[in-house]
């Protein structure tokens, strides 16, 4: 079981509702407990279905039907209201856990296990049928595994949601696998579709899986439709009746009595106890991996809900506090400083190499090379800036930063032009390129920077 969500049902009709127990084609099914303590099985339908005014008259006659299965080996419905909204109904809950889930963790069952499992399931489809029900869709995960024996469960009400669902969608309500072939071509749907899904449950239980193989459900129902099962992993005393079950011709299935004397023949065991004979509180007809498991599950208490938490005393106003950004890591920090480190290198180093003509800048200074040098002055000085606060640059220094960029650009720009292409290799020397070279890392470093906003760096 799992704890409730925030959309969840806190009550259901008189139950309280405590924890989340599963979900199927119908709606969702939750743990709930009367005013005097008992714990029921609440399964609320869903609201597409409860929407359905057809839907809503055939549930209730249905529940109606179900109320009337009193088999030791159903769990019986005690509660319902079909004109609720949504409607629900409410069965005995059984602690314990589905079939599928406990082949699942500890693996197929042995022979007299199954045998007996197959009796409780047969009694309890006995007595589905007594009431004039069809259970339409018997799977491992219907079966729930008690103490005492196996429980089959939402027997009755399938009817309602499959008439629902060829209303509306053309398809039929059941389980790939575990459907009989006249459930896919549309014949008639009597107890002996049951006694089929009895049949693929056994061989589900005895070998892990199911009599058809895997697949997608296509492949499963055209197996079920036109092939024969696959019973190879079936133990001897029980392929024959497997067999027998799924058969593709209804009347040559056998019913579900001659299936309780044949798979529960009073024998005792080598310890003396007959197969579904409960001795001391003792699982003694399960396997005794699921049997230790079961004890464990059956003797858990089911979850609280959570107090309400406590409401907090009112503080007094205070300013909120914002904490400072945290530190980039330090590859972002190498990568928006080290074209600044670059830039101003490159700026410095231009200065001083031969330019134009062979002379440098700093050469050149009084015959009209000074806004060079004032350009890369202004951007080594707002590098450094730059570099002194590189966790969070701040938007004056960035725009600052921007400006000597796009002065030292620009005056290398116009000296490239002005310089015809034939004549550049001769005319501009190692010093102009580097300085390109300097304005190139510092629009590199426009991008690397940190920016303005607290906690966001740029990578």
């Amino acid at each position: 079981m799992d704890e409730l969500e925030p959309t969840d049902p806190r009550g259901v009709g008189r139950y309280r509702i405590t924890a989340r127990l599963g979900a199927g084609g119908m709606g969702r099914v939750y743990l709930g407990r009367s005013p005097s303590g008992r714990l029921v099985a609440v399964k609320v339908v869903r609201p597409e279905l409860a929407d359905d005014a057809g839907f809503r008259r055939r549930f209730a006659r249905e529940v109606a039907a179900a109320r009337k299965v009193t088999g030791f080996f159903t769990a019986a419905v005690v509660d319902a209201d079909p004109d609720g909204s949504p409607p629900w109904l409410a069965t005995a809950y059984v602690p314990g856990m589905a079939l599928d889930t406990a082949v699942a963790a500890h693996g197929p069952w042995p022979v007299d296990a199954v045998r007996a499992l197959g009796a409780g399931l047969a009694e309890a489809l006995e007595a589905v049928h007594a009431a004039g029900l069809v259970h339409r869709d018997l799977k491992p995960s219907n079966v729930l595994l008690a103490p005492d024996g196996p429980r089959v469960v939402d027997f009755g009400i399938s009817v309602a949601a499959e008439a629902t669902a060829l209303t509306r969608t053309g398809t039929v309500v059941g389980t790939p696998g575990f459907m009989a072939p006249e459930q896919l071509t549309g014949a008639p749907v009597t107890p002996a579709t049951d006694v089929f899904a009895l049949g693929a449950v056994l061989a589900y239980a005895a070998t892990g899986t199911g009599p058809f193989g895997s697949g997608s459900a296509q492949a499963l129902n055209f197996r079920i439709a036109y092939e024969e099962p696959d019973l190879t992993g079936l133990p001897a005393p029980l392929a024959g009746v497997v067999a027998r079950c799924l058969a593709k011709d209804p009347a040559r299935r056998p019913a579900v009595s001659a299936l309780v004397d044949e798979l529960a023949p009073a024998v005792p065991d080598s310890a003396g106890h007959a197969p579904t004979e409960i001795t001391d509180g003792a699982t003694a007809w399960l396997p005794p991996a699921v049997a230790r498991a079961l004890t464990v599950t059956a003797t858990a208490p089911p979850p609280k809900p959570d107090p309400p938490a406590p409401t907090p005393a009112p503080a007094a106003h205070r300013p909120p506090v914002v904490p400072p950004p945290p530190p980039p890591p330090p590859a972002t920090r190498r990568r928006g400083t080290l074209p600044l480190g670059f830039a101003m290198a490159a700026l410095v180093l231009s200065l001083f190499l031969p330019a134009v003509e062979s002379r440098s800048v700093m050469a050149d200074l009084s015959e009209g090379a000074w806004p060079f040098a004032v350009a890369a002055a202004l951007s080594v000085c707002t590098s450094v800036a730059c570099l002194r606060t590189t966790d969070s640059v701040p938007r004056t220094v960035r725009f600052l930063h921007k400006l000597t960029t796009a002065l030292s650009s620009g005056l290398i720009t116009l000296l490239l032009l002005s310089v015809g292409s034939a004549s550049l290799q001769d005319d501009l020397g190692p010093g102009a390129y580097v300085y390109a070279l300097g304005c190139l890392f510092l629009i590199v470093s426009l991008v690397r920077l940190p920016s303005g906003k607290p906690g966001h760096t740029r990578t």
